[in-house]
């Protein structure tokens, strides 16, 4: 049991949403209210961990020209922040979320990142894995880091005993699986780019988690919305289904599963716990704006309500 967890955020933002009634393009759209906070899958995952009572370092790429709300969230956090500062600007994301709460992303490159800036950031993670056993890349690359370089540090990694729980998409999802990283959590989406094929039906998401799984990936997630959880986890067929919840927003529900997950691991729960866990604290996540846990009793009355059933692979809904 652990509760000192390592969060690599590679590509942050500071994520701009702004609420308005229609988005209409090609035309001017008036916003009705705006924020502006740091994000990154990578943050988000630490801020849920740190809620939850998680030692939670912090690192990746930040440009110095914009990081004093990231010092900032840090600091009212108590995260330890192991940041690389870049030239330049951490880029700023735009989120524009409609009456009907559909939301429309608009994501920029971010800072490039040169070679003195990952030699860096290698020292900085390799001697944070003398006193870590869990590891948390989640998001984007920046330019300047390339798929197989990430793909290299999971693998090196993983090599040193460490847990490498690995949440991206595309490029970046497809080099990482090749490392075997010990736990993914991808969508319908995302297993259809890695094996290049439509993933439709159920048994089409069992092969597709089979696969996975026989390639050296230990555990193999797929976040299904409300359908909920269904994957491999500790070497048995799982499916977890949370109570549908109002949907305020889905922004970072994602995020959140990844946090509970993998603090599910860190204390050692029992699978189904810690599967119920997990998918209950993802179900809340939709029902609120903004990344946290708001309400502990209501995660334990959700924890209750969600049922987790170990599987054959002929009965799965």
């Amino acid at each position: 049991m652990t509760d000192k967890v390592v969060t690599i955020t590679l590509n942050p933002a500071l994520d701009l949403t702004g609420e308005l009634d229609t988005l209409t393009p090609g035309a001017v759209n008036l916003v009705n209210r705006s924020t502006l906070h740091p994000a990154g899958k990578g943050v988000n995952v630490a801020k849920v961990l740190c809620e939850l009572g998680a030692k939670v370092t912090v690192t990746g790429f930040l440009g110095r020209e914009n990081r004093a709300q990231f010092d900032d969230l840090f600091q009212s956090l108590g995260l330890h922040d192991a940041f690389i500062e870049v030239d330049g600007a951490t880029r700023v994301n735009v989120k524009l979320v409609d009456k009907e709460r559909s939301v429309s992303d608009i994501n920029f490159p971010g800072a490039s990142i040169s070679q003195a800036d990952i030699a860096r950031f290698e020292t900085t993670l390799f001697e944070l894995a003398k006193q870590h056993e869990y590891f948390v890349i989640a998001g984007s690359l920046p330019p300047g880091v390339s798929p197989q370089q990430c793909a290299k540090w999971i693998e090196r990694l993983q090599s040193m005993g460490k847990k490498v729980v690995f949440d991206s998409s595309r490029a970046a999802l497809l080099a990482g699986i090749e490392a075997k990283p010990w736990l993914i959590k991808p969508n319908d989406e995302e297993l259809a780019f890695i094996l290049d094929r439509d993933v439709n039906t159920s048994n089409d998401l069992l092969e597709a988690i089979r696969q996975l799984n026989q390639r050296g990936v230990s555990n193999v997630i797929v976040s299904r919305g409300e359908q909920g959880l269904l994957g491999v986890f500790q070497g048995q067929l799982y499916q977890a289904k949370a109570p549908v919840m109002p949907v305020e927003s889905t922004v970072g529900a994602g995020d959140t599963l990844v946090a509970g997950l993998t603090w599910a691991c860190m204390q050692v729960m029992p699978v189904s716990e810690g599967l119920a866990f997990a998918t209950a604290l993802s179900a809340l996540a939709v029902t609120q704006v903004g990344v946290g846990i708001k309400d502990f009793e209501q995660l334990t009355t959700t924890i209750k309500q969600t049922q987790v059933t170990a599987l054959s692979p002929t009965n799965v809904n």
